[in-house]
């Protein structure tokens, strides 16, 4: 489940990719020279590329929270740092001074 659902997220942001490369810009300069362009159905591709854009990006939003929630406990497990271990097991973190070396023993 979790790898389907990683595969869905990867296709909805490929589709998202090409759906905002094909748009044109509604603003700018290029705005002034593109009136000539909303005939014969252009401005419905348009307004359909546009709706597509959200669907895909709210698709992306949903899927990511659901692989979220499908992701194997062990994956978790093992992508927890040294602070949530310590917080999850009610221990005290380990105090590091930033920017201190070791002492080493003398021989």
């Amino acid at each position: 489940m979790y790898i389907a659902l990683i595969v869905l997220i990867f296709i909805a942001s490929v589709l998202l990719i090409l759906a905002v490369l094909s748009q044109s810009p509604k603003g700018g300069m290029a705005a002034n020279f593109g009136a000539s362009n909303q005939v014969m159905g252009v401005r419905q591709t348009a307004d359909f590329l546009e709706k597509g854009t959200w669907v895909l990006a709210i698709l992306i939003l949903l899927l990511s929270l659901g692989a979220t929630m499908a992701m194997p406990k062990d994956r978790i497990e093992s992508s927890r740092t040294g602070l949530e271990n310590a917080i999850l097991e009610g221990a005290e973190p380990e105090q590091a001074v930033p920017n201190q070396v070791p002492e080493t023993p003398a021989e």
